[in-house]
């Protein structure tokens, strides 16, 4: 019986081979990033440290850039992945949200110098975007999440939706900025800073005193189609950057995004 033929140093892979390989290259660039910053990170530093040619990166990403795009939106899925775990089934409010998400941020030093604009770690993929800052970051769908909290009266009647959103992100950058240029005595662990934090943007947004349960079931339902829908939408985008799946029409997929590794990788970013 006559066997196929097939080109010489080219044996067939399955999907899922080649998807592990993308990840086993996607956690030596995370390794090499947080160690040397992305500007002294290299290919071919990454392709040694994996045990893969070169070329076998590019067989996967077309640059550089959207190599770290992948390695910024898997951080993400990871992260938003673990808030929604958090939150469980309820109940979850707009501070539950802010504490899981907060005390996620603290712990991923990726996902940390990402929503900061980190330049000692991010290097250029940061100051290639700065323009992307955190009011165009959150979207609509964080936008319709606080609008339905507002409709309920679940948050500040006094504040516009717009305040609303700069009382939050300023809280969020405002403790994440400030903290390690405190004095070691004066830093809270990661865990009270996320406390903190919650509880800094809930006063500042939330209405006073107790809700009713019905209220509360509606502003529990929110909070978890928010982080639901927002980790669908990072899951999609990652699929895109491990070539899973096409970008959509209308989204086109952008060399180094760093929209999603800069300054405010955030709450719709951020859980998203």
């Amino acid at each position: 019986m006559k066997r196929e033929s097939r080109k010489a140093g080219r044996p067939p892979q399955d999907a899922s081979h080649r998807l592990a390989r993308a990840h086993r290259i996607l956690d030596t660039a995370a390794d090499l990033v947080l160690r040397w910053g992305y500007d002294k990170t290299t290919v071919e530093d990454i392709a040694r440290r994996t045990g893969v040619a070169k070329g076998t990166i590019y067989l996967h990403w077309k640059t550089r850039e959207e190599l770290f795009a992948a390695l910024v939106r898997r951080e993400r899925v990871e992260m938003i992945t673990e808030v929604r775990r958090r939150l469980g089934d309820g109940p979850a409010t707009l501070r539950d949200l802010l504490r899981s998400l907060a005390s996620e941020v603290l712990g991923r030093p990726l996902m940390r110098a990402s929503i900061l604009g980190d330049s000692e770690v991010l290097g250029r993929l940061t100051r290639q975007k700065r323009d992307g800052t955190a009011g165009a970051e959150l979207g609509g769908d964080f936008q319709a999440y606080l609008g339905t909290l507002r409709e309920h009266g679940a948050l500040r009647s006094d504040l516009s939706p717009a305040e609303h959103v700069t009382m939050l992100v300023s809280v969020l950058y405002g403790f994440l900025l400030v903290s390690p240029m405190m004095p070691g005595g004066y830093r809270p662990s990661d865990e009270r800073l996320a406390e903190l934090i919650a509880d800094a943007g809930g006063s500042a947004t939330e209405t006073s005193g107790p809700l009713p349960a019905d209220v509360t079931r509606v502003v529990t339902r929110a909070t978890l189609e928010y982080v639901d829908a927002t980790v669908e939408a990072a899951q999609r985008k990652l699929r895109v950057s491990l070539g899973l799946e096409e970008e959509e029409d209308g989204e086109p997929e952008k060399s180094g995004e760093s929209g999603e590794s800069g300054k405010s990788e955030k709450f719709e970013e951020n859980t998203r």
